[in-house]
C-alpha cells in the first residue's frame, strides 16, 4: 500500500519544490530523493476544489494497482489544503523526448522501438481486462508514457480521474484528453476501452514514422500524419512512412511497415471493428495475425449516441454498457 507522506517530507525530498520535472493538465511534476535513496517523482496536483472527497480511498486502489507496464505509486500527501501523489522515478523521462528530436545522438531503433509498443500495450491491457476494476486511460499518448534507465516503458497518470472531481458541466471536456489521439467516436460520446487502442494506434504511427501526428514544420498536404498515412495505405507506399531520419527504421523497413499494419487495425473509424488491447499485445508476440480488409480512413465516424450523466455517474449509452466516472483517468 502507498506511504503516507507529511507536506514537509515531500518538501525537503523536492528541495523545496525547485526540481521541476514537468507541467500537466493536473499538476506540476518535481524529481526528488527519498530517505533511503529512491528517486521519485513527486506530482502536485492543483485546485484543492476539484480533489474528490474519496481522495484517500482511491488512493489506496490506485496504490494497489501493480504491473510491470505502470508507473508505480510510492505514496501519497493530503495536509490541509494540499494533495501531492509520490511515483517510480523514470531516469530516462517521456517517450516523446526519444522520438520526436530529429537529430539528436541517440534515437530509437527498430528493436527498441517494437519492444517499447509491446510495453504500452501490455500495460493498457492490464488495465482494461486484469485490474479488479476495469480502468480507461482516455489520453494515452508519448508524454504519458515514460522510460527508466533500461527503457522499459511504462504507462503513467492512469488512474488520476479516480482523484479529480468532475461536476457535469466539465465531465466531457476533462475527459476528452489530447487533440491528435482523441478516437471520432468522442463526437458522439461513445465512451469505451477502444478509445486508449485508437490513442495506442497514433503512438505506434509516431515511435515508427518519428513525427508528430500534427506537425506545422511539413508541407501541407503532409502536416496531419493520420491523413498523410491513409493516402500512403491505400496507394500501398507505406514504406514511404518510415522514419527517414532512423537509420535503423530504415534498414528494417519491411518489418516496420508490417507493424503500421497493427497501427491501422487499432485506428479503425469504427470502433467495435478495433482488438482489444489483450490482442494487441497477442499480435506483438506473434500468436494472433493483424486482421485483413482494414480501412484506411481514420478520422470520420458516424455520430449516433449521445451520453448521459447523472450526478457523479456517467453512462456511456452503447452496448448496454456502463461507465463510472471513477473507472475513467484524466489528461495528465
Amino acid at each position: 500500500m502507498p506511504t503516507r507522506f507529511s507536506y514537509n517530507d515531500l518538501k525537503t525530498v523536492t528541495n523545496d519544490f525547485n526540481n521541476k520535472l514537468g507541467e500537466g493538465g493536473f499538476g506540476s511534476v518535481f524529481q526528488g530523493t527519498l530517505s533511503d535513496g529512491t528517486e521519485v517523482a513527486v506530482k502536485r496536483l492543483g485546485s484543492l476544489s476539484q480533489i474528490k472527497k474519496s481522495f484517500l480511498a482511491e488512493v489506496q486502489t490506485i496504490g494497489s494497482i501493480h504491473h510491470v507496464n505502470l508507473v508505480r505509486l510510492i505514496g501519497f500527501c493530503a495536509e490541509n489544503s494540499d494533495r501531492l501523489l509520490v511515483y517510480e522515478y523514470m531516469s530516462n523521462g517521456s517517450l516523446d523526448r526519444w522520438i520526436f528530436k530529429r537529430h539528436q545522438e541517440l534515437t530509437l531503433g527498430w528493436e527498441s522501438g517494437r519492444k517499447i509498443i509491446a510495453d504500452i500495450a501490455k500495460g493498457l491491457a492490464y488495465l482494461h481486462e486484469e485490474c479488479r476494476q476495469k480502468i480507461y486511460h482516455l489520453d494515452v499518448k508519448p508524454q504519458n508514457v515514460l522510460l527508466d534507465e533500461n527503457f522499459k516503458a511504462k504507462v503513467s497518470d492512469f488512474g488520476l480521474a479516480k482523484l479529480i472531481d468532475k461536476d457535469q458541466s466539465r465531465v466531457i471536456a476533462t475527459l476528452r484528453g489530447t487533440p491528435g489521439y482523441m478516437a471520432p467516436e468522442w463526437l458522439s460520446s461513445i465512451i469505451t476501452e477502444k478509445v486508449d487502442v485508437y490513442s495506442f494506434g497514433v503512438v505506434v504511427l509516431e515511435i515508427l514514422c518519428g513525427r508528430k501526428n500534427m506537425d506545422r514544420s511539413q508541407p501541407e498536404e503532409e502536416m496531419h500524419l493520420l491523413g498523410l498515412f491513409e493516402r500512403k495505405g491505400e496507394e500501398g507506399q507505406l514504406l514511404d512512412m518510415v522514419d527517414k531520419y532512423n537509420a535503423d527504421m530504415q534498414l528494417h523497413g519491411p518489418e516496420v511497415a508490417e507493424m503500421m499494419k497493427l497501427a491501422v487495425w487499432c485506428l479503425q473509424s469504427d470502433y467495435q471493428r478495433r482488438p482489444s488491447m489483450t490482442v494487441v499485445a497477442q499480435v506483438l508476440e506473434g500468436f494472433v495475425s493483424v486482421q485483413d480488409n482494414l480501412e484506411y480512413n481514420f478520422i470520420n465516424a458516424p455520430a449516433r449516441r449521445r451520453i448521459a450523466t447523472t450526478g457523479d455517474d456517467m453512462e456511456a449509452i452503447h452496448d448496454g454498457t456502463t461507465l463510472f466516472a471513477s473507472d475513467l483517468s484524466g489528461p495528465r
